[in-house]
């Protein structure tokens, strides 16, 4: 069954473990799309069984620019056990999640 982009997306963020990320880069790797793409597809989420907060930029940064997104997306990450350095970022050695291409179905 063919998906709409969105939803592929969703589900690609779904996998993402908790205590883990991945960056909007290799979720749209996974997709089929790029990267703005992926960041659209989370800011419209009006439904919170996508793990959006485990998105992150490649530097290991937040990207989300309001200041009560960016706290929010910060203390759920740190609720799953994801430590941030004095710069705000997370150690993406550590914490990125690699996706198993093999597992899609699109």
């Amino acid at each position: 069954m063919k998906q709409n982009l969105f939803d592929r997306i969703y589900d690609i963020v779904r996998k993402i473990p908790k205590g883990r990320v991945s960056t909007y880069g290799h979720v749209a790797k996974n997709a089929g799309c790029s990267a703005k793409y992926v960041g659209y597809a989370l800011s419209t989420l009006n439904k919170y069984d996508v793990p959006w907060h485990r998105v992150i930029n490649s530097k290991g940064r937040l990207s989300l620019k309001d200041f009560e997104g960016y706290n929010l997306q910060k203390h759920l990450l740190e609720l799953e056990g994801i430590i941030f350095d004095k710069d705000n970022s997370v150690d993406l050695e550590k914490y990125l999640y690699k996706f198993d291409n093999t597992e899609w179905d699109f």
